[in-house]
């Protein structure tokens, strides 16, 4: 048969004038799969900062294990042993779940491997492994809003204790009014205040961008932090030491430390700064709905059966507006309506 059909191709190509050879496909050698350091090399430089982060120590961990590997090698079963030995190792803290959280970390890191190497051409979605491994369920938050004393203790350790209260009284207030994440505080650039309306352009995870009003008397005190501590020529970013350095993730660390030991209930419950912003958000719930309390956070809105919350989303005014409720300071965005703790005059109406 193989030789009936080069025999008749042959006969073809001499009738048509042409060479045989140009018919023939030729067929590129399979690209050799990369071990695992190769291609978590690549994706430290391909991926957004932010992905390479939180992936960086759960890469780290691969990389010792299979660093000489190639992707298609390891088996599920494997993959499962890699994951359980990491969480076997968690670190056993106060507030541990048994590892689940390190676990659900590995697998993740996993799949981002594999999700890219699928995209690459270098697997197949069959032979993807790290699906085929599952995550442990998520549990609820053990964090709760905390009282209002429990917030003003707070307070007092960071803006009386330390080596730097100027500093550390600022975090803490910036959480209490905007009620952001670490990452939006540690982000703040120079460009990102906004005095005259005051607000703050906060950069959180999942490269969100959204603008947050805050006081007036904290959009002062930010302001004067950066004059005091060199100006932009030290460095863009906001919050600093005394010697113009910015701040990382390690002051949060201390900060963290020493709300702990100064506070027993805080060493008890393992409270870090973000509680606060579980407080803040409980507090505008309860206050001005469900709508205006997700604006207050950046959370986009739910996907429900119903529409309703994409046509009811709050705007900056109503975020101003509850900011004035909490803060009892006007807000050049609010609208001028009562709140809690406006003075009033003998009939009862604000002043």
């Amino acid at each position: 048969m193989t030789d009936d059909l080069d025999s008749a191709l042959q006969l073809i190509a001499s009738r048509l004038g042409v060479n045989i050879a140009d018919f023939t496909v030729k067929v590129a050698a399979p690209e050799t799969t990369p071990t695992f350091s190769e291609y978590i090399a690549k994706l430290r430089t391909a991926l957004p900062r932010t992905t390479t982060r939180n992936y960086c120590s759960y890469w780290r961990i691969i990389e010792d294990a299979w660093g000489d590997r190639t992707l298609d090698e390891p088996t599920v079963t494997e993959a499962i042993d890699l994951v359980q030995r990491h969480r076997s190792r968690a670190v056993v803290r106060a507030n541990s779940r048994g590892g689940r959280g390190a676990a659900a970390n590995m697998v993740s890191a996993l799949r981002c491997i594999y999700r890219h190497a699928e995209l690459d051409g270098l697997i197949s979605p069959a032979d993807n492994p790290a699906q085929k491994i599952a995550k442990p369920r998520r549990l609820d938050s053990p964090r709760h809003a905390l009282t209002r004393d429990q917030v003003i203790a707070i307070g007092e350790v960071a803006s009386s204790t330390g080596n730097d209260t100027e500093l550390d009284a600022l975090i803490v207030r910036i959480h209490i009014e905007a009620a952001c994440r670490r990452a939006g505080v540690l982000g703040l650039q120079v460009g990102d205040l906004d005095p005259d309306s005051c607000l703050l352009k906060l950069h959180e995870k999942g490269e969100t961008i959204r603008w947050q009003p805050i006081s007036p008397f904290l959009m002062g005190k930010l302001l004067e932090h950066i004059s005091r501590r060199g100006g932009e020529e030290t460095t863009n970013q906001v919050l600093r030491y005394r010697d113009g350095r910015p701040i990382t993730t390690r002051r949060y660390d201390y900060l963290t430390a020493r709300i702990r030991k100064h506070l027993p209930w805080a060493a008890r419950l393992q409270v870090t700064p973000h509680w606060i912003r579980h407080t803040t958000l409980t507090y505008v719930e309860r206050q001005f709905g469900e709508a205006v309390a997700r604006a207050y956070a950046g959370h986009a809105p739910t996907a429900t059966a119903s529409a309703t919350p994409i046509y009811t989303r709050a705007g900056i005014v109503e975020i101003a507006e509850a900011l004035v409720a909490l803060t009892g300071q006007p807000h050049p965005l609010a609208r001028k309506v009562p709140h809690p703790l406006a003075p009033r005059d003998a009939s009862g109406c604000s002043l």
